[in-house]
């Protein structure tokens, strides 16, 4: 059950990968994921140094024996990154599954495919999935607007971009966005999904290295408890309300420029925030899915639960005639 080409072409048990969250997305959350059967993901960002990366991979083949893999994204950041560094450092500790986003990766398609390793994708809209595709990727995974983190520009929910996804590309799809449980895992699959992404869920997981004063925080939200920021710098951001995210929103509204607000979202302040536990003064991205979570769970229990789950929702489906 829950066989489709993500889980043959990554190796694991359930088609459910763990997104790849700055500052959190470290070795033991991943190797958590990728223990309960679904694919952990490693942020390369999160470091410093490739060498740094390097040691955050060796320990999660201490914490795992399954698949795990590394996400570089590819925005503009504040600080000079080497991307070609980060990937190859994943290739040469063996690393089987590549994630990118944010931009096109076309100029690192060679070094992937030379290392051998499998490229997911992730993309905001069609049209940059169809040049996933024929750049060469392995496997694209479409955000929609409930995203935490960075859904694009378009506004364009889920529901209606992963069926959209499907009738345009040959490659699997995997859908993220506004999924949080066994409900919305069904219904990215009957979309047309082989695979989900899911990051709020995992960040609100008991392996989550995120400050327990902010999970707490998180646990009171609703769907209604996020907002969009940095739209005036074409880097649009979903993250939770508060009013730090306000100031930032103000900011915009009066025209500031990208000088003026670097301040206030570099990757720096936003790590001092998270291991002091401030939650007036993080900017955190938070998907609306945040709305359905009420509990802490294990990252196995999470996994578990949403397979459980999706099986009594088939058989119900089943009952009433829609899988006869």
């Amino acid at each position: 059950m829950f066989k489709t080409r993500v889980t043959e072409m990554l190796a694991i048990e359930y088609p459910i990968i763990q997104g790849a969250m700055q500052w959190l997305a470290r070795a033991e959350l991943a190797a958590a994921v990728s223990n309960a059967g679904g694919l952990g993901i490693i942020s390369a960002l999160t470091f410093p140094t490739a060498g740094e990366l390097r040691q955050e991979i060796k320990k999660a083949r201490s914490l795992t024996d399954k698949p795990f893999a590394v996400n570089v994204t590819l925005l503009p950041t504040v600080r000079p990154i080497n991307i070609e560094g980060y990937i190859s450092t994943a290739i040469e500790e063996g690393v089987g599954v590549i994630e990118t986003a944010g931009r096109n990766p076309r100029q690192y398609i060679k070094l992937l495919k030379d290392g051998g390793v499998t490229v997911l994708h992730k993309v905001a809209s069609v049209r940059a999935l169809k040049t996933a595709e024929r750049i060469g990727v392995d496997a694209v995974t479409i955000v929609g607007f409930e995203e935490g983190g960075n859904p694009g520009l378009d506004d364009v929910p889920t529901s209606v971009l992963v069926p959209a996804a499907v009738d345009s590309v040959k490659i699997p799809v995997i859908a993220a966005g506004g999924i949080g449980d066994a409900r919305g895992f069904i219904a990215a699959l009957a979309l047309g999904a082989e695979g989900v992404l899911m990051g709020t869920r995992f960040m609100l997981s008991k392996e989550c290295p995120l400050h327990p004063m902010i999970k707490e925080w998180l646990l009171q939200a609703t769907e209604k408890d996020t907002m969009m920021i940095m739209r005036s710098i074409n880097n649009t951001e979903r993250v939770a309300r508060n009013d730090f995210a306000r100031s930032i929103l103000q900011m915009e509204e009066r025209g500031a420029s990208l000088e003026e607000l670097i301040p206030m979202i570099s990757g720096l302040r936003q790590q001092a925030a998270l291991d002091k536990g401030d939650v007036d003064e993080v900017m955190l991205p938070c998907g609306q899915a945040v709305g359905l979570m009420h509990d802490i769970p294990s990252v196995r229990e999470i996994i578990e639960g949403i397979i459980s789950e999706a099986r009594v929702i088939g058989r119900r489906l089943n009952d009433i005639g829609l899988l006869a």
